[in-house]
């Protein structure tokens, strides 16, 4: 036991008491302030720098799914709209009096979420021999041929067709200026009178 305590010393404690330390083995200086080499020359801020990066890209490709569903969307609207506008006229061509308001209603009301004045409708008429054809075009707002009825006969055909205006715009920029294309939808259904 008299060996140990000859050799072991217990370190002295208290408020003013530094242990003296060589320069080699003195602590790194910590500072609470950011040393522009470590900002300049560190990796601290790369993921943050990587997202800068990708987050525009990723952005425009989302919008841009974004803005092909709506129109996607429109262009399904249009297609069932005028196949069930050419069907409904085919059934009730003989108690008709205006074909063409009949085919207006029946696509604003199968396609209630497209703009009423941005559709544009094609209706074609053809009599049983096929010697004479009308045609009549509007828009779903305003749609009237009321004295073709005579065209609708047994044996003809009635050939509806509708187009509807669509902007792929991404972004749009100010002064009318946008990221994207303008496109046109449309749609056509034949059918024939038994």
């Amino acid at each position: 036991m008299s060996h140990l305590n000859s050799t072991f010393q217990f370190p002295k404690r208290g408020p003013k008491y530094r242990p003296s330390l060589s320069p080699s083995t003195q602590p790194a200086r910590v500072s609470s302030k950011p040393s522009w080499r470590r900002l300049l020359f560190g990796e601290d801020g790369g993921p943050l720098v990587e997202l800068g990066m990708v987050l525009p890209m990723m952005m425009v490709l989302i919008t841009g799914m974004c803005a092909f569903g709506l129109s996607l969307n429109n262009y399904i609207e249009l297609t069932s709209a005028v196949g069930n506008a050419g069907q409904y006229l085919q059934q009730t061509a003989s108690s008709t009096s205006d074909p063409c308001a009949d085919v207006a209603t029946a696509m604003k009301n199968i396609a209630p979420n497209l703009g009423k004045n941005n559709i544009s409708i094609t209706l074609t008429m053809t009599n049983s021999g096929g010697t004479s054809t009308k045609t009549d075009t509007g828009t779903a707002n305003s749609f009237s041929c009321s004295g073709d009825k005579s065209y609708l006969s047994t044996g003809g055909n009635i050939t509806v067709s509708a187009t509807y205006p669509c902007t792929l715009a991404i972004y749009a920029l100010p002064y009318g200026a946008q990221i994207g294309r303008s496109c046109t939808l449309s749609a056509q259904v034949t059918e024939y009178e038994y």
